[in-house]
């Protein structure tokens, strides 16, 4: 097996100027689930998605993202369109969190007051395809022969799960008794999803679940302990759900899981260390094809030797250029760390170097803007398209 591309990226890109001036009264944190959207704003969103793929189309950017030009942040969207969940735009902090949870704690000391997320207030159930819009909204400008060289985004079943208090949630009220039966029907919900969007042409889907990585995070583990919450289960508990979700989607639909430490504004990040403590589980427990990890900075992400626990037959895409810095990398320091990863999976695998890099590809290591208003400090359009032509470039030469 290998991933689908050589070179890829993980599907968010800067939002143009007159798509940001077109939704400005919905980018602020209390729009963020907002599902009223204005005709302009939504004329503008298929402009801005048919110039963006153009631009990948015509560079031979892959994957074709459509930039997640159609959310205001990347996992917007989904849970706020099931049956069962209501948006709430200004829970408090910290008080409906996780104790010292990393995101709401940054938050929390850059000013924020409140946090929008999305509650269960009743038995989640797929009444409707959340997403469906936007990948026809994608598909529309591509020749259907470049279906299969697109990617759709979504966000990880746990995403609301992770961040919020032990009962805020879900309550007893809305019908549920367990975190298993509340994630068990958002797995069925997402499966439901994968069909649907399969059915419509889609063959390359990405789950984004950054939050997996606060595994690794002292101030998360600590929080969950004062809670009161084993996080072995909750490791466990979350696998579990993700295998949930992928046990019957179609064969030859390709799943990938995005694994980074945050892009937001201003090159910040939330968490910082190694794959080293999850990567064993991860690769082995969960049932994903390919793997988008973060490896542009040793400090933050940790080195390669987590890839040791990488199984035959499953891929890695080593995410080795930078979304926070403008300064263009050095494309032999990239083809080194390619050979470098390489090495550590020949060597626990037992293969040659080059049968080592049949698993591999290459891509940045975040979105180039999580959520509309969020990037890279000094990041702009101009220097993103170099990148990802870096990225281009160097698997072009790697990989022929």
């Amino acid at each position: 097996m290998a991933p689908p591309f050589r070179n890829d990226h993980v599907g968010s890109l800067l939002r143009p100027k007159e798509l940001l001036d077109a939704r400005a009264s919905l980018e602020s944190p209390s729009q963020m689930y907002s599902l009223e959207i204005p005709e302009s704003a939504k004329a503008a969103e298929r402009e801005a998605i048919r110039k963006v793929v153009q631009i990948q189309i015509q560079k031979g950017i892959r994957t074709i993202t459509d930039g997640e030009y159609a959310r205001h942040i990347y996992y917007g969207g989904f849970f706020e369109n099931l049956a069962g969940f209501q948006a709430r735009p200004t829970l408090p902090i910290p008080d409906a969190f996780r104790t010292d949870f990393p995101t709401t704690t940054r938050l929390a000391e850059m000013g924020a007051k409140t946090r929008a997320a999305v509650v269960c207030t009743g038995k989640i159930a797929y009444k409707e395809s959340p997403y469906l819009s936007e990948w026809l909204s994608l598909r529309e400008n591509l020749p259907q022969n470049l279906w299969s060289a697109a990617k759709f985004t979504v966000p990880a079943p746990t995403y609301q799960h992770i961040q919020l208090k032990p009962g805020t949630a879900w309550t007893a009220e809305s019908g549920y008794a367990s975190d298993e039966e509340y994630l068990d029907d958002i797995a069925k919900c997402y499966a439901a999803e994968l069909q649907t969007l399969y059915d419509a042409g889609l063959r390359n889907i990405q789950v984004d679940d950054p939050h997996l990585t606060y595994f690794a995070s002292s101030a998360f583990l600590e929080g969950c302990r004062k809670d009161g919450t084993n996080t072995d289960e909750l490791l466990d508990l979350y696998t579990r759900t993700h295998n949930k979700l992928l046990a019957h989607k179609p064969k030859d639909l390709h799943m990938g899981m995005h694994l980074c430490r945050g892009n937001m504004s201003g090159s910040v990040h939330w968490v910082e260390g190694s794959y080293e403590v999850i990567a064993k589980k991860l690769f082995n427990e969960t049932d994903y094809e390919t793997y988008y990890l973060e490896f542009d900075e040793i400090e933050r992400a940790g080195g390669f030797e987590p890839l040791r626990f990488l199984p035959g037959g499953k891929n890695v895409v080593l995410g080795l250029i930078s979304t926070k810095k403008v300064e263009l990398e050095d494309p032999r320091v990239i083809k080194e760390k390619i050979q470098m990863a390489a090495k550590v999976i020949a060597d626990a695998q037992g293969v040659t170097i080059t049968e080592a890099l049949d698993c591999l590809a290459v891509s940045p290591q975040c979105g180039f803007s999580s959520s509309s208003l969020a990037g890279g400090k000094g990041m702009t359009e101009e220097i993103m398209w170099e990148k990802l032509e870096l990225v281009k470039a160097v698997a072009d030469e790697v990989w022929g």
